[in-house]
């Protein structure tokens, strides 16, 4: 995760920023919204996701509005957006693109290269545990370099680029587990929750009825990238002092287990703890919170609210997490209320 922006030296410059970020992030909200019921803290980690530049893991059941959340995302923000359905027949050059063989008007004959969906700003990799995993290696390279490589060739992707994962927890026939390093790609893992009596009830309103929405871009075409690309700025000016970066650190070492630091639990249950990747995330989780306060300085309530979604799913657990029923989110929150 490197920064290309320059920085911006100007405080008043910097206040604005600011000021512009929260207007422009609570503007997307609204949008989205229009076809969103609920899932409030939902939309606010995937749109804060966006403008940390990371990926995003939607895990939740079938029905609850996934799919329709990156879509009306990805139409508020005026980005192009594809969308992969993941099955087990799906193949890599299904995804990525492929060269095929073209005759020209005089008659010769040469490969071109046909780009695959995964050519757009926003992809939504549909049920990605669906696919085999050598369709979900496809996806490897395009997340991790923003660019993908088919045979002798590699070609950028367009900017910004995300991947708007989904996946059901509750299925296990006919799917394939995300090997730890894709996971780790992703910079937070959202937990998608099913409404509530009164949510339910709005969503049967908007759905069963006459009523309709549109979204509506936030940003023009002309500008989009450039926003968006100035924002993602923003947040990396976002001040972590040497104390908060030292507390950061001890909750790494306090869920890794082979560290002095690690509780008991940790100890007993954790395979592997989280790596830089994930200490990096929560970084820049915490500095898009703190923006949305207002703050050019992360808090410690930052780090804690960005722990659960950016550390999730980097904690490999023992077999005996499972036999007792412990889940990665139990040891998050022992260490996040640790003294």
């Amino acid at each position: 995760m490197v920064s290309n922006s320059k920085p911006i030296r100007d405080a008043a410059a910097l206040e604005q920023g600011i000021r512009d970020f929260q207007a422009t992030f609570q503007a997307l909200e609204s949008e989205v919204r229009k076809s969103i019921v609920g899932m409030e803290d939902v939309l606010r980690a995937t749109l804060a996701a966006v403008f940390a530049r990371g990926h995003v893991l939607l895990e939740g059941a079938p029905g609850l509005g996934k799919t329709l959340l990156v879509k009306s995302l990805a139409s508020a923000l005026g980005l192009t957006f594809k969308r992969v359905q993941f099955t087990p027949d799906l193949m890599p050059s299904d995804v990525t693109g492929t060269q095929v063989l073209t005759e020209e008007p005089g008659g010769a004959r040469r490969f071109v290269f046909k780009q695959g969906p995964v050519f757009a700003n926003i992809v939504l990799a549909d049920e990605i545990n669906r696919a085999t995993p050598k369709t979900q290696a496809s996806l490897l390279e395009a997340m991790e370099e923003r660019q993908v490589t088919v045979l002798d060739q590699t070609y950028k992707l367009p900017q910004p680029f995300f991947v708007l994962a989904t996946q059901n927890p509750i299925e296990l026939e006919g799917t394939y587990p995300l090997p730890e390093a894709q996971l780790d790609r992703f910079l937070v893992k959202i937990l998608v929750p099913a409404p509530s009596s009164a949510e339910l009830k709005e969503i049967l309103s908007r759905t069963t009825g006459t009523s309709s929405y549109e979204i509506q871009p936030v940003f023009t075409p002309e500008i989009a990238i450039a926003e968006i690309a100035r924002m993602q700025a923003i947040v990396r000016h976002v001040v972590v002092s040497d104390p908060l970066q030292d507390v950061l650190v001890r909750i790494i070492a306090a869920l890794t287990p082979s560290s002095e630091f690690a509780t008991e639990d940790v100890k007993r249950y954790v395979r592997f703890g989280p790596g830089p990747r994930g200490a990096q995330s929560i970084v820049l989780a915490a500095k898009v919170n703190a923006l949305l306060d207002g703050r050019i300085n992360i808090s410690f309530d930052d780090i804690r609210a960005a722990l659960k979604p950016t550390l999730r799913h980097r904690l490999i657990l023992q077999f005996q997490a499972e036999a007792d029923g412990v889940s990665a989110d139990d040891l998050l929150e022992e260490v996040r209320n640790a003294k």
